[in-house]
């Protein structure tokens, strides 16, 4: 149920919501932010002499919809999926025109200016081969647009490798932010997992029509994140039976030329991966309906094998050095991953405008971890499973020509568990006891035992999001909607094994808590476009409630010390977060344009983060001595504020030519009120640590990007990031951890860990259409900080990131043959991952020498020995493509 005071705070926001746009929502919206999964047609059309046209037909066949021109000839189509798509326009008198190629994109306005010649006789119909601009001149922002066409060219084959080829990405990291600064998105609806911020699925690139990456500032309709939005746009139905299958088969080829940097194993291991996928889309038997089916297997074993030297119930003599393996030695993966994945779509337009579609995205993954420790005990390890789905309804409602609407209801379901055995009281685990290595056998190994680590989470959250969308006039599009989220929040351990000496000790009280919080958001945003000058103006509110609760009073906060005020349990407030956001961009010539955009941008910290370690009561025994601040480590803290960055970012675009674009973009990162850690002292002069809003943070950089449009066999586009993060800690805990090693606990402004100076991406093909197709992506990065050592412990005086691990360079490349089996068009491809077979690239380094290859001190072989610290080998991949029905051919 809830509570007044959410009923109270979310009536506030939708109020707030209402007054700022000055339109009437629908009632049936007014409870859901439908973030943009259409784009708009607009244009002008005139005839010979440039003079406008009025009432001509303009329309796109394949969705059934269209327009007609006003006085002016100006016409705008609303709530296009993302696609490519003809344009027919029609006149009495005139010879009609239609437009091929016309690519529509998530969130943007198309302009298609089209002239009509007077014709007294009936001729035939002119076609014009559309081509996307190379400079989009109405963006007023940073926004990467990759379609279906696009992807399939390249060796990728998640969402996550399309969303770190975009610049200003390093490793998830958008524009220095932290990890979790990022919403993902799925046709519009939010997939991420509160608990930790990030998404709940994998996507594979044959689900993908489009993927929109925005880096830097970015619209009023989408919220909580601070550094940047993914939206994924699924594939749709088609209007008749199509299907393809992809299949393909691989496996790491290693060592590399330097003997020094072999790693062990086998030279070749073909079929480590393996993937399988089958899509079916078409018309269903109801009429007016259409659905999508997608099925997929993939298997991955990691590069680095284990020998199954000893089994978990061995029973060696560990003091005198007696060791009894009775294992069978066979090699496995040392870590690995079994996933099925799917995703099922249906879509109704039976009803006059209105479409109502189901859809649901399916994971369900067995893992082993990758943990060197187990190279002599792989059946030791713990197995993690996770079962996520997000699945529920879609409307969208075509009110009248210039405006409509769209309202989205989902459970976002999350389900993970990491243990050995799933009954705590499984005779395995008394067989087996704790684990246990020694260095008489093999430094930093597991010789024997399993691990008793358990752990669970599990997100359940139901979603409302709506929008009303109008073209207020020909210059003005108003979009207003609102977003309420009911999560159930529940992790940690579901019970526990504690040892003492060799016993296991079972405590079957669950560690585990579930936590109720409740979100809500609204915004309104005005889209103004004046010819080539656009300017995007909007305000959104967000609100949350942990609904939990505190201590009182901080000093005393488990009612321990005698004498003093005595605490209660106090609620959590409810925290609101207004962001203002403007974005414009003019032309400065035929073919250039500027663009100024700033926004502030809230986001409430992970629940996984606040709710961790939240119970007070665990100060009960705290004393004013530095045993008991160590003991309870960092307290949680539902009572948190939301954290802010406030962005600003310009740019210049230019087309260079028909087929070369380039584009400029400066930006700056205000960051403030990050988690972070703050010390309370108790009235007895104790003192513990607990998270709060002081960590801060800057970033300025700039990008530089060129996109070379194939003209003819060859097409490139190259971007090149410069960027410097600092900040005082790159995690909400480090302040504690700094101050439990004796250093200076006080502010300080640092590099962050994921400081990448320089990095510079390219990626090219080169093919001839329907025959062959060659691509690479290269990517040459400088390196990220690293704390220089000068001996053994805890940093010795030297400055934190105050050094720089190499540079380092990564090229994957994917070569393709058209063939043709029968009538059935088929894509055979190789692909190659990490080519030149690199070990490292912005992984771990050692303090003493800045190098991941030697260390000065002894005391580092074990880590030296330790393949798992390089980057994974070159692997090769080969693999078909089939489709058939009404499918097209292309890249697989």
């Amino acid at each position: 149920m809830i509570g007044a005071s959410a009923r109270r705070s979310l009536v506030a926001i939708l109020a707030v919501a209402g007054m700022a746009a000055g339109l009437a929502v629908p009632a049936f919206l007014a409870a859901p932010a439908w973030a943009g999964t259409t784009g708009k047609l607009a244009g002008r059309v005139t005839d010979s002499k440039g003079q406008p046209l009025v009432g001509v037909s303009v329309a796109v066949p394949a969705l059934r919809t269209g327009a007609a021109t006003d006085a002016d000839g100006k016409y705008s189509i609303l709530n296009l999926p993302p696609g490519t798509y003809d344009v027919r326009v029609n006149l009495l008198g005139y010879g009609p025109v239609t437009t091929t190629g016309v690519t529509v994109s998530s969130d943007l306005t198309v302009r298609l200016d089209l002239t009509l010649k007077e014709e007294a006789l009936q001729m035939g119909e002119v076609v014009v081969r559309a081509t996307r601009p190379v400079v989009e001149v109405t963006r007023t922002n940073s926004i990467a647009t990759v379609s279906a066409q696009e992807i399939a060219k390249l060796p990728v084959q998640s969402l996550d490798d399309v969303v770190n080829l975009q610049a200003g990405v390093v490793d998830g990291h958008f524009r220095g932010g932290r990890i979790g600064e990022v919403q993902y998105q799925v046709d519009g609806i939010s997939v991420n997992n509160v608990y930790d911020n990030k998404s709940s699925l994998r996507l594979d690139r044959s689900l993908l029509e489009e993927v929109q990456v925005i880096s830097g500032t970015f619209d009023a309709e989408y919220g909580q994140a601070q550094s940047g939005v993914v939206n994924a746009v699924l594939k749709r139905g088609a209007d008749k039976f199509e299907w393809n299958a992809e299949a393909y088969a691989g496996g790491f080829v290693y060592p590399g030329a330097a003997a020094s940097r072999a790693l062990p194993g086998f030279t070749l291991r073909p079929a480590t991966t393996q993937n399988y996928q089958l899509s079916l889309s078409g018309p269903a038997p109801v009429a007016h309906t259409n659905y999508l089916v997608n099925v997929r297997r993939y298997v991955f074993d990691d590069f680095t094998d284990a020998r199954r030297l000893f089994r978990p119930t061995d029973k060696s003599d560990v003091e005198n050095n007696v060791f009894r393996p009775t294992g069978d030695g066979a090699r496995v993966a040392l870590g690995s991953s079994r996933e099925w994945s799917g995703v099922a779509k249906v879509s109704n337009r039976s009803l006059p405008n209105l479409e109502i579609g189901y859809q649901a995205i399916v994971n369900v993954i067995d893992a082993r971890p990758r943990d060197w420790a187990f190279r002599f005990l792989p059946e030791a390890r713990t197995k993690q499973h996770t079962y996520s789905i997000v699945h529920g309804l879609d409307f969208n409602k075509t009110i009248d020509k210039n405006s409509f609407a769209t309202l989205a209801v989902r459970q976002n379901y999350f389900d993970y568990h990491d243990w050995a055995y799933a009954n705590l009281l499984d005779p395995r685990y008394l067989a087996a006891g704790p684990l246990v290595k020694d260095d008489g056998y093999s430094q930093d190994a597991w010789i024997q035992g399993v691990s008793l680590n358990r752990f669970l989470q599990n997100t359940n959250t139901l979603l409302f999001k709506g929008s009303f969308v109008r073209q207020a006039s020909s210059v003005s599009q108003i979009k207003v909607g609102a977003e309420f989220q009911l999560p159930r929040v529940t992790f940690g351990a579901p019970d526990s094994i504690t040892t003492t000496g060799d016993q296991l000790n079972f405590k079957f009280n669950p560690g585990y808590r579930t936590y109720f919080p409740v979100l809500a958001s609204a915004f309104a945003q005005d889209q103004l476009e004046f010819n080539d000058l656009t300017l995007r103006a909007g305000v959104r509110i967000d609100m949350v409630n942990a609904r939990s609760f505190l201590p009182s009073d901080l000093a005393n906060p488990a009612n321990a010390i005698s004498g003093a005020p005595e605490s209660h349990p106090q609620a959590t407030t409810v925290k609101y977060a207004l962001s203002p956001r403007l974005g414009v961009s003019w032309p400065t010539g035929p073919k250039s344009a500027a663009h100024f955009a700033y926004g502030h941008f809230a986001q409430f910290p992970s629940l996984g983060e606040i709710f961790s370690n939240a119970d007070y009561s665990v100060l009960a025994t705290l004393q004013a001595t530095p045993q008991s601040e160590s003991a309870v480590g960092v307290l949680g803290n539902p009572d948190i504020r939301p954290e802010r960055t406030v962005q600003y970012e310009g740019g210049y675009k230019q087309a260079v030519s028909e087929n070369l674009g380039a584009d400029l973009t400066v930006f700056y990162k205000d960051i403030r009120d990050l988690l972070g850690v703050e010390f309370v002292e108790t009235y007895t002069g104790a003192e513990y640590a607990r998270l709060t809003n002081i960590d801060f943070g800057s970033v300025l950089g700039f990008t530089l990007a060129f996109d070379l449009r194939p003209a003819g066999p060859f097409g490139m586009t190259l971007d090149y990031t410069w960027q410097k993060a600092t900040g005082n800690s790159s995690d909400p805990r480090e302040t504690a951890t700094r101050a439990s090693n004796g250093e200076d606990p006080r502010p300080r402004e640092i590099p962050f860990n994921w400081d990448q100076r320089h990095t510079l991406n390219l990626t090219s093909s080169y093919g001839k259409s329907g025959s062959y197709l060659l691509s690479t992506i290269v990517r040459v990065v400088s390196g990220q900080p690293y704390t220089p050592a000068v001996d053994a412990g805890f940093g010795n005086g030297l400055e934190a990131n105050s050094g720089r691990k190499p540079a380092s360079l990564l090229e994957d490349l994917r070569a393709e043959k058209d063939l043709s089996l029968g009538r059935m068009p088929a894509h055979a491809f190789v692909r190659v991952f990490n080519l030149f077979d690199q070990r490292f690239f912005n992984g771990g380094v050692f303090a003493t020498s800045g190098s991941p290859y030697y260390s000065r001190f002894e005391t580092d072989a074990p880590l030296l020995a330790d393949p798992t610290r390089y980057y994974a080998p070159r692997r090769i991949e080969v693999g078909i493509r089939l489709a058939g029905g009404g499918a097209k051919g292309g890249g697989s």
